[in-house]
């Protein structure tokens, strides 16, 4: 996505979060605070993590006061410990204070998914395996909580339903059989500048076969054991011989306790929709000084 959109994009959230907050104005801030009075403060955080949401924290501030100074001591992606000044604002009291709460609540959430996914990352180190997100974001958040995925060390699936085919059991369904619903997409896809790639949702091996004999790009293997994981691999990795590499990924409620024994199948990827509808907040605070 341009930058120029991502931009764009970026400020319409901040704009509808500042609008949630502040309504008709912040009467706290307003009948206790001087117009003329100015101020600095630092933000921590109270427990280690990664940091993501920079950008997001200092076009909130912007948006109220294009005078006000945000200065970030890191860059996304960045580890940091318990207690560390990550980053220090300047400029009128009043417009720190209002932005205070949307600024947090877009640093806490995304750098909670950054850590989160840097934990999943961690604990795959070695083998080869991507940890990937899902669709399963907080709606309007999308682009911000990939962005925190890929912070975080992991990586995007795809962004919506537009840029992949993905045949899941109730496409498979409502089509009659994996061979029809892939077959039918195929023809769409005839003569299109655009080809998108193809990956097909699995639930048993004979599925695994059937979508693996019709050399899609990939095959999701959704919520089986890792016995049943390592026998899948097995097999497509012998159907695709002289063929181009068919990527397995592994899907279904995956914890973190879980995610090695799962990346040591063979799979390819692993997909965790925790790490944007589950991840816990980061425990980032703002002090005036």
């Amino acid at each position: 996505m341009h930058e120029t959109v991502i931009k764009e994009e970026l400020n319409r959230l901040i704009d509808c979060a500042l609008a949630e907050d502040i309504g008709g104005g912040d009467v706290t801030t307003l009948w206790t605070i001087p117009n003329d009075a100015a101020t600095s403060g630092r933000f921590t955080s109270r427990t280690a993590g990664r940091i993501a949401g920079l950008e997001a924290a200092r076009l909130t501030f912007e948006r109220l006061d294009m005078t006000m100074r945000f200065q970030a001591e890191v860059r996304d992606g960045d580890r940091i410990e318990a207690g560390r000044v990550f980053a220090e604002i300047d400029g009128a009291t009043r417009s720190v204070l209002t932005g205070e709460r949307t600024a947090l609540n877009f640093l806490r959430h995304l750098s909670g998914i950054a850590s989160l996914t840097d934990q999943y990352v961690g604990a795959v180190a070695g083998t080869g395996v991507r940890i990937v997100d899902t669709r399963k974001t907080t709606p309007g958040f999308r682009m911000l909580e990939k962005e925190a995925v890929r912070a975080g060390g992991g990586d995007n699936h795809r962004f919506g339903l537009f840029d992949m085919v993905l045949i899941k059991d109730n496409h498979i369904a409502a089509a009659g059989s994996i061979t029809a619903a892939v077959n039918r997409c195929r023809r769409n896809m005839t003569g299109q500048q655009n080809v998108l790639k193809i990956e097909v949702e699995a639930e048993t091996l004979d599925q695994v076969r059937e979508a693996a004999g019709l050399e899609v790009d990939r095959i999701m293997l959704d919520n089986m054991l890792p016995d049943t994981m390592r026998t899948a691999v097995a097999q497509v990795r012998e159907a695709s011989t002289g063929h181009g590499h068919i990527e397995l990924e592994a899907s279904g409620a995956i914890m973190l306790e879980h995610v090695r024994g799962i990346a040591e199948t063979g799979v390819d990827l692993i997909s965790i929709g925790a790490l944007t509808h589950s991840a816990p907040a980061l425990d980032v605070s703002l002090e005036i000084t």
